[in-house]
């Protein structure tokens, strides 16, 4: 076997291999000139502080780079947001930030080295030049320059050696008296590395603190070591960054980062310690001691939200909130007990307008807990532990008792308007009712699991609080409200109330601006019949008995319906309902609707509903608008007929028991048929849809579409197809592949209706004969034609009808004689023809010889599975490539201007060539003069008896011999 092609040439030799070499040789020589000179700028360095300085950079510099990215990130924003301003706002320190220890992940250093580390991986950066320009700066400035940085906008950044470092740190602890800072760090010799809440709490003390910081004293404690000072001015950088830039900055960081912030320089360290940004004190799940939050309160007096839930010793912490914290406005504490002086001292606390409590044990828990303020607004008492409450709040507005197990609340509130009590197992019909009645202005009422409320109790309310809006009675089991009167009422919620029935929706119909109504769960409800002008959404789920639902609203926007298996007659009236969902609703017969509105409806999986639900979504069914209808899953239609002229979308996807679809939609741009396996006959008269697809309907026997817009049609496998009337001016593709009942008629009608067919399949169609391939001349585009696997005999009919076709499928036409084919190599017809599948075929040797002598325009050509064909030669008198003359041999051989070729002969187009699965040849032969220059493509794969391959292809770039033994 010889193969010759030339699509991949190797270049590369010794002279490339050697420029190279001499390249990396060079610049490495240049790398190492480069460090010789960084060498000699640096000689009066020490060589064992270099490595050392290296050894913390590669350490630290990780931490470092990510808080300065992070610091970018929150300049960018800053940038962004330039004028808006931002405030830190609540923090939770209970997240771990970068460097904080945890289990699994990185543990911070010390402070100071990691403040050292930080300054170096930044100055590490800088050039030589700067370095110069600081070293020069800092030689020039004594304490007199250090007394000038801190009314400088241009924050200096100072980085020390580790030896420096514990020098100071050791120094403090090795002295006869300890300054105030080294005592809250904790410092000793025996543990360097600060635990989480340490770390947080030191780097919070350091933001105004600069007398005490053992860092910022020019750069080492004051034990006469001159060296480290002027070392630490050597490495001095400015950074322009004005105040008022800072504080904007820093307005976007949270309480970690702040701190993080504070260790860059004295600029920062001043601007991170505004009040602005410790408003709020977090301590919430916190390890605080009494000492650390009492400096904290006395550093931020003026902070006016604190939260200390979960932290340890609630009760300290939170008097020492209310004695140090005089603007003290939010306060959350939780977790613990608190004692009777927190009641007593609360009323101090003049400024509180917010008191949340969760999670706690109140006073002693025998006696009562009285809660007096003047001010306080907002009152939570949440899964709290106490006997009995008495609150006096004249201002309180809004109080929450949820989840809390007192059994008796006096409440002396008159301008509470919002009253939680959900879940207060404990309390008693009257102490709700004495509760409740107590607030004449109440809007909000909570009661839901409040299992001893009855009707009695809602009488009352509902004469004493008259701008009752919202009430939750969910899970009460003893009520009805079958005597209950509520106008104001706008929300109503009843979920699993056991007494709610048919008869309760009497007394609901007063309630005449209600709005939400929700009744889940709620077991004996069998029908729901309201006029509520108001009612926008109604919830109905898991009603067991529920049967009948009708809804006059014509500002009814939401229904969810789930789960009500009794369910089979619903009727809605709205102007205000875009979209309704009832799904799986298995017993649905009846459904009625007046929505002028609706657009979207799916009914998937209602068995139940019949051929009449057409008729309320065509036109003049009451939903005029509706533009997306799903039916899935509907077994129970036989026969669909819509008329819309709004509907655009339609799906059947299961409806298989469908025999008739008629649609009359000329807005309908898209339908589902999928499992309508059934579809005997269908009508698309007018819709507009782009492509359709009837493929899966094998029962199909007459089709009528008439569809303007429609480009794609389908019909593959609609094997009992006997009458099509197709009208589709613009359809361009039509397949209508194994449709064996499909008569010239047929064909000479459609190719009548659409001229602009430029793609028509017919294979195994064996009814198509020479008439209705006459009709074809009506398709001057027609440029792709498959006839395969038909019974024709003569091809006169295409050759003089498809002057324009460039491909043309015949595989496994087996009534084709040899000279079938005569006019395509003889008489030169289909001039543009490029693709010709003759597989599985019967043409004989001579035949296919004359084929591929002649039609030199085809680029591809198949002719697979041909028994007849023996051998493949396109040489002259028998050559092959070894009787090549000799200016064919070596590199000679590659030129194209080496080719003899007759003036006479054009070059071939061929570019694939398939011959898989030809038994009988044995032989193929492409010499140059073939003049194959274009085959890329050659597949000879599965031709058991090919012995010889002689192939010379300048752009042959796949050759499949698979499954050949030579």
């Amino acid at each position: 076997m010889k193969i010759w092609c030339f699509s991949c040439f190797i270049f590369g030799g010794e002279e490339e291999e050697e420029d190279n070499k001499a390249m990396r040789e060079g610049i490495s020589e240049n790398e190492g000139k480069t460090e010789g000179n960084l060498g000699n700028n640096e000689e009066e360095e020490d060589t064992e502080a270099i490595a050392s300085r290296d050894i913390r950079r590669e350490r630290y510099g990780r931490e470092s780079m990510r808080w300065i990215e992070e610091m970018i990130r929150a300049m960018q924003r800053a940038r962004s947001g330039f004028g808006g301003g931002g405030s830190s706002g609540t923090t939770d320190w209970g997240e771990v930030g970068p460097g904080f220890e945890e289990e699994g992940q990185f543990v911070a250093p010390p402070l100071a080295l990691r403040r050292s580390a930080f300054c170096t991986s930044w100055l590490g950066r800088g050039e030589n030049s700067g370095s110069s320009s600081a070293v020069a700066e800092a030689a020039g400035s004594g304490n007199g320059g250090r007394d000038r940085d801190s009314h400088n906008k241009r924050a200096k950044v100072y980085s020390y050696s580790n030896d420096c470092q514990y020098a100071a740190l050791m120094a403090s602890d090795a002295g006869n008296s300890t300054s105030s800072a080294d005592r809250h760090l904790g410092l000793s010799q025996s543990s360097s590395i600060p635990s989480n809440n340490e770390i947080f709490y030191h780097n919070f003390m350091w933001n105004n603190n600069s007398d005490d910081n053992p860092i910022y004293s020019n750069g080492a404690r004051d034990d006469g070591d001159d060296s480290s000072t002027s070392k630490s001015e050597d490495l001095e950088v400015r950074m322009d960054l004005t105040d008022d830039l800072l504080h904007m900055v820093f307005s976007f960081l949270d309480h970690i980062n702040l701190c993080r912030a504070a260790m860059v320089c004295r600029q920062w360290r001043a601007a991170s310690a505004h009040e602005d940004f410790w408003r709020c004190l977090n301590f919430e799940n916190r390890n605080i001691s009494v000492e650390q939050f009492e400096d904290m309160s006395q550093r931020y007096p003026n902070a006016t939200e604190v939260n200390i839930y979960g932290a340890p010793a609630i009760h300290l912490l939170v008097m020492k909130a209310l004695f140090s914290l005089r603007n003290l406005e939010t306060l959350t504490v939780g977790k613990g007990q608190l004692g009777d002086p927190f009641f007593g001292a609360l009323g101090d606390c003049i400024m509180l307008k917010s008191l949340n409590v969760n999670d706690a044990t109140l006073g002693s828990g025998i006696q009562e807990i009285p809660i007096n303020h003047d001010r306080l607004c907002h009152l939570q008492l949440t899964k709290c532990r106490v006997m009995r409450i008495s609150v006096r709040c004249p201002q309180l507005e809004t109080l929450s008792l949820k989840r809390s197990n007192m059994a008796q609340a006096v409440l002396n509130c008159p301008l509470l308007h919002l009253l939680d009590i959900g879940s207060c197992h404990k309390l008693t019909d009257a102490a709700i009712r004495s509760a409740a009645i107590s607030c004449p202005q109440l809007e909000s009422l909570d009661m839901s699991n409040c299992s001893c409320v009855s009707d009695e109790t809602l009488r009352e309310i509902a004469l004493t609080c008259a701008n009752l809006h919202i009430l939750n009675a969910s899970y009460c089991p003893n009520i009805s409200l079958e005597s209950v009167r509520m106008p104001m009422l706008t929300v109503l919620k009843l979920h699993s109330c056991e007494g709610i029935t048919s008869a309760s929706m009497s007394a609901i119909a007063y309630s005449y601006m209600l709005e939400v109504l929700e009744l889940d769960n709620c077991s004996l409800l069998t029908s729901v019949s309201l006029d509520l002008p108001r009612l926008q959404n109604i919830r109905l789920v898991h009603c067991r008995k529920f049967a009948d639902l009708n809804l006059q609203s014509i500002m009814l926007s939401s229904i969810m319906l789930s789960n009500c298996p009794a369910l089979h007659r619903i009727n809605i009236t709205s102007n205000s309902l875009q979209k309704l969902a009832l799904q799986k609703q298995e017993n649905l017969t009846t459904l009625a609707l007046q929505c002028q509105y609706l657009q979207e409806v799916d009914l998937t999986d209602c068995e139940s509903l019949t051929n009449s639900i057409c008729e309320v979504f065509s036109d003049g069914g009451g939903c005029p608008m509706l533009k997306s209808l799903v039916l899935d899953n509907c077994e129970a239609l036989t026969a669909v007929r819509f008329h819309s002229t709004s509907l655009v979308s339609l799906s059947l996807v299961g409806c298989r028991a469908i025999t008739a679809l008629d649609l009359a939609c000329p807005s309908l741009e898209l339908v589902c048929l999928d499992g309508c396996d059934h579809l005997e006959e269908a009508s698309f008269c007018p819709v507009a849809l782009r492509s359709l697809n009837l493929g899966i309907c094998p029962k199909l026997k007459i089709l009528r579409i008439e569809a303007p817009c429609m480009v794609s049609l389908e019909l593959k496998g609609c094997g009992v197809l006997s009458e099509a009337s197709i009208n589709c001016p613009l359809l361009t593709s039509l397949d209508a592949s194994f449709c064996s009942q499909l008569k010239d008629d047929c064909l000479s009608a459609t190719t009548a209706s659409c001229p602009l067919i430029g793609s028509l399949i017919l294979m195994s169609c064996p009814s198509v004969g020479s008439d209705g391939l006459l009709s074809l001349q009506r398709l001057p585009h027609l440029c792709v034609l498959d006839l395969s696997y038909t019974f024709l005999m003569n091809l006169q009919p295409v050759f003089d009808s498809c002057l324009q076709l460039k491909v043309l499928k015949l595989q496994a036409c087996k009534y084709l004689t040899d000279t079938s084919l005569e006019p395509l190599y003889k008489d030169g017809a289909l001039p543009a023809l490029q693709e010709l599948d003759l597989s599985y075929g019967t043409l004989c040797q001579s035949a296919i010889e004359e084929l591929l002598a002649c039609c030199r325009h085809l680029t591809h050509l198949s002719l697979n599975g041909c028994v007849n064909m023996h051998d493949l030669n396109w040489g002259c008198s028998g050559g092959q490539l070894s009787e090549l003359p000799g200016k064919f041999s070596s590199s000679t051989l590659f030129s194209h201007e080496n080719i003899l070729v007759p003036p006479e002969q054009p070059n071939r187009l061929l570019q694939n060539l398939n011959c898989v699965g030809c038994p009988n040849i044995r032989k193929v032969v492409i010499p140059p003069v073939a003049l194959c220059l274009h085959l890329s493509s050659l597949n000879l794969s599965l031709s058991a008896n090919l012995k010889e391959v002689d192939v010379v292809c300048f752009n042959l770039c796949f050759l499949n011999l698979r499954y050949v033994l030579f």
